[in-house]
């Protein structure tokens, strides 16, 4: 029979995978087996505490990397516990495209890595104002969480907190104020910010698709003709 779902904090899953390893290793040692079997499993859970310190990768490729969340799972069987680990990662070029995803393992490192190749092959892009900030407001729901995400000026900085800021971190938005309500899940937080930002829309692409001129569109809100020049010229998505 399984025990319900824990969530733990990176440095009690480190402790965990390290317990385990030792545990097996002297199993290995008591039946004749070789020394480094255990020595080996805690080498790659204490490894994976340290991929999870950084918080951020970069790789090659120019592609961030945000471990947001792992979870702990253990299911009783004959002889003692068998634990997984489930990680949550958000992945991103901070020009405009992000993605997340999870993965499920024996192992952390196992885990994370399976979640990021998932989250590399969802990627989503995001028009972003001036390459720092939203178009518009947006509202995102997902179960029970909802999210507001509002474009702001210059130098007010990312306000969100948990997995909305990694998510902002890793599409490269600089200027943004969010509000969560209804969960602190973080599964349903990033599916409901995910869902505010497809749908954010450009003024390019609306005006491409009612077969008007972005000028247009910018003087209908009270500016004058020289500012909706000036933030047509500003618009590069």
């Amino acid at each position: 029979m399984a025990d319900e779902n824990t969530i733990e904090t990176p440095e009690v899953v480190s402790e965990v995978a390290g317990d385990a390893g030792e545990a097996q290793g002297r199993r290995g040692r008591g039946r004749g087996g070789n020394r480094e079997g255990g020595g080996g499993d805690r080498g790659r859970g204490r490894g994976g505490r340290d991929d999870r310190r950084g918080g951020k990768q970069e790789e090659d490729d120019g592609i961030i990397e945000k471990l947001v969340h792992i979870n702990r799972v253990s299911k009783t069987v004959k002889g003692g516990k068998r634990f997984g680990f489930a990680a949550l990662v958000v992945v991103g070029d901070g020009q405009g495209r992000v993605g997340f995803g999870h993965g499920k393992a024996r192992e952390v490192p196992e885990a994370i890595t399976k979640a990021t190749a998932a989250a590399r092959k969802k990627m989503i892009r995001v028009p972003l104002k001036e390459g720092r900030t939203l178009h518009h407001d947006g509202n995102g729901r997902f179960g029970a969480g909802k999210v507001t995400l509002r474009t702001a000026p210059p130098g007010t900085g990312i306000i969100a907190g948990g997995p909305m800021r990694a998510v902002f971190e890793s599409l490269g938005v600089a200027d943004v104020v969010t509000k969560s309500v209804g969960t602190s899940n973080p599964y349903n937080m990033i599916r409901a910010t995910f869902d505010a930002l497809t749908d954010q829309t450009s003024p390019k692409s609306v005006a491409q698709r009612r077969g008007k001129k972005v000028v247009d569109l910018l003087g209908r809100g009270g500016a004058s003709a020289v500012e909706a020049e000036a933030d047509a010229a500003a618009i590069v998505e």
